[in-house]
């Protein structure tokens, strides 16, 4: 017995290409996907539920592998300055950028926190999102970056949605601390802290002139990989530092942004089986010019995933569709490529690629059925776009 069986789709697995698949017809059991199969005489029993998906279009849930959803305030103010013509690093010097969302988020309840962010992850739901990471970074000290992984968590148990946390700690250095003791605090208050609670799955860095070096990426690998949680990292945003081949030589998960990577990157992250995440909606907003190696990624088979980078200072995009839109317009990259940048690949840089981001036996039953000629359009059509109907563990939302 079968609790859901969806025939007659057009289904696509993203399970490694983006072609439509010979099956027709899925089995959910427990909340898992329990069978494909060419048609409905092929599976071993009965379902609770059929539904005819007419020859639509079924698709993996999407998966928001970098966001930074959970925060307080705006930074409207910020993006008329930048009109004007200051920079991201002009802003953050003078006391904008991070810091000032972090005087909002110290100011902010844990409520409010979850009540003004839980709109932000259900416009990434509407568009068929179910899984997102969400890290934090913008406490910066213990008992705010505990607020905002426990907002986190509250949100993870209060919507239909699979959440990763990330703790960002060493996401900036407060204005009042050295850098190294800053760090210090990072690597030995808060993240210990952070394992204890279970409050994050992963710990990120972001290597950049106006945030952390690679010192600073060796010290906290170190100590992420002591209180076992991954690794992960902001790398070549705005130069290139050496991050993103430290990063990858370490084990990490996932190097994000890349707009400053070389060859020699590109290299180390092939050669250790990292994911480069690439932000379409940070360097579209920033209005940067300088663009991911694309090419090399493609040439040395890096995997690449599509993520909407959903934060109030650089990428106030709540809209994953938007940036896959961005990954093929700005980017270049193909349709096959952005798809699986916001299903597999994007599981992949979360460390979930054995859980979501595909259609395949034993995956948890995340899914959305369609009403569009092939998954090309998702890339081609920029807004009003939503699935049919959305489905988390088997449940239909």
């Amino acid at each position: 017995m079968y609790d859901l069986v969806v025939e007659n789709a057009k289904l696509y697995p993203m399970a490694g290409d983006a072609l439509v698949s010979p099956a027709k017809v899925m089995a959910v059991r427990d909340g898992r996907i329990a069978a494909l199969a060419e048609s409905r005489d092929d599976l071993d029993g009965p379902a609770d539920v059929v539904i005819d998906a007419a020859g639509r279009v079924l698709l993996p849930g999407f998966v928001d592998c970098h966001t930074h959803a959970v925060f307080a305030g705006d930074r409207s103010e910020e993006h008329r300055m930048r009109l004007a013509g200051q920079s991201y690093e002009d802003i953050a010097r003078a006391g904008g950028g991070i810091a000032s969302t972090v005087r909002a988020v110290r100011a902010a309840s844990e409520a409010a926190l979850i009540d003004a962010s839980q709109p932000r992850l259900q416009a990434l739901m509407r568009e068929g999102v179910t899984s997102v990471e969400i890290k934090s970074g913008y406490g910066l000290d213990l008992a705010n970056e505990l607020k905002l992984l426990r907002a986190t968590k509250a949100l993870g148990e209060r919507l239909p949605l699979d959440i990763s946390a990330t703790f960002l700690g060493a996401h900036a250095v407060p204005h009042d601390r050295s850098k190294s003791e800053y760090l210090g605090e990072v690597i030995e208050i808060m993240l210990p802290e952070v394992a204890r609670e279970k409050l994050a799955s992963a710990a990120d860095i972001y290597v950049e002139n106006i945030a952390f070096d690679n010192d600073d990426l060796l010290r906290l690998a170190a100590a992420a990989d002591k209180a076992g949680l991954r690794l992960r990292a902001h790398t070549d945003q705005l130069s290139n530092m050496g991050g993103t081949a430290l990063a990858a030589s370490l084990g990490a998960l996932s190097c994000d942004h890349l707009e400053f990577s070389n060859t020699d990157d590109v290299a180390a992250m092939a050669r250790h089986g990292t994911i480069a995440v690439l932000l379409p909606g940070a360097f579209y907003f920033l209005r940067e010019s300088k663009k991911p190696p694309i090419a090399a990624l493609r040439a040395a088979r890096v995997p690449m995933a599509v993520a909407s980078d959903l934060n109030p200072g650089t990428s106030p995009v709540a809209s994953l569709l938007t940036c896959l839109h961005f990954a093929t317009t700005l980017f270049g990259l193909s349709s096959d490529e952005g798809l699986l940048g916001i299903t597999i690949n994007a599981a992949r840089a979360m460390g979930r690629g054995a859980e979501v981001g595909s259609l395949e036996i034993g995956k948890s039953a995340n899914f959305c059925i369609w009403d569009i000629p092939s998954p090309d359009y998702l890339c081609y059509q920029l807004g009003g776009l939503t699935p049919a109907a959305r489905f988390f563990q088997g449940q239909q939302q």
